[in-house]
């Protein structure tokens, strides 16, 4: 599912217009990455939880030419996924 086929399922989901639809979706996509870059963890109670987690420097292998490369030091996001996520995705519950 991409961005514009989620913009369509929130708008049938809650019977608003698409631009509606677009713009919660857009503001939600603001704030979460807004709260991860200061490094706060998102809880959604039962769905999950997004938690910024800091990669050190290391050293890698370009695949194509062999050769040594260093990746630099970044802040990526980690998921753990909540029970009731779980059970829906195992068909438990």
């Amino acid at each position: 599912m991409n961005k514009y086929e989620l913009s369509c399922a929130i708008r049938k989901a809650r019977g608003c217009t698409m631009t509606e639809a677009k713009g919660l979706l857009n503001m939600f996509m603001e704030v979460f990455t807004e709260q991860l870059a200061n490094e706060n963890s998102i809880n959604l109670q039962g769905f999950g939880v997004l938690k910024p987690w800091h990669q050190t420097s290391r050293r890698a292998r370009n695949p194509n030419t062999g050769k040594a490369v260093t990746i630099q030091a970044r802040t990526s996001v980690k998921f753990r996924p909540g029970k009731l996520l779980l059970d829906a995705l195992n068909k438990r519950g």
